[in-house]
């Protein structure tokens, strides 16, 4: 984002109900909302798709950001469910409908990009940590993908730092073998 105080400062009037800072927002945000959620999300048409369900969200919820963190933390939080309501999505479209591949339309693997198939992997074992230990999702999220500080996280969960740290450590140990054995 180009100036956070700036986005700080928008947020804080689009929160209060004025429409011209959110519009504004809302077109400064974009570029790296859609940079973002290509971080969860492998294939950039999902991820736009992320953007614009992350862009709405801010739109529809912004009143509901109170200050009490920073902006840019707020946001993490809508990117990451947006994103991994988007992966769930296409994984339920694909299981209802799949789709014979054509010859001419199958993926070479030499020209797969590895971080593609990790972001994927990543998502499953997000979804399985989600089923299995609900409460080392947000941790996760927050620390390995979102790059947040440690304090600002356990802020955002409301937890105590040693706690934060102490369910960042079993949700790595959660994830690791399922991230490996694929």
């Amino acid at each position: 984002m180009q100036d956070q105080a700036l986005m700080e400062e928008l947020a804080r009037r689009a929160a209060a109900g004025d429409g011209a800072a959110l519009d504004r927002l809302l077109a400064e945000l974009r570029p790296e909302v859609v940079r973002r959620c290509g971080r969860f999300l492998p294939c950039r048409e999902d991820a736009e798709e992320a953007a614009q369900d992350v862009l709405f969200q801010v739109a529809r919820h912004i009143a509901g950001f109170e200050g009490r963190s920073r902006f840019g933390t707020w946001l993490y939080t809508v990117v990451a469910n947006c994103c991994r309501q988007k992966y769930r999505e296409l994984k339920r479209r694909a299981a209802e409908q799949p789709a014979a591949i054509e010859p001419a339309h199958a993926v070479d693997p030499r020209t797969t990009s590895v971080i593609a198939g990790s972001r994927v992997d990543l998502l499953e074992a997000l979804d399985r940590l989600e089923r299995e230990h609900p409460h080392l999702v947000a941790p996760l999220v927050y620390r390995d993908i979102c790059q947040l500080e440690y304090a600002e996280i356990a802020e955002r969960v409301g937890i105590p730092l040693g706690t934060l740290k102490s369910r960042l450590h079993e949700a790595r140990k959660q994830v690791r073998p399922w991230l490996t054995a694929s």
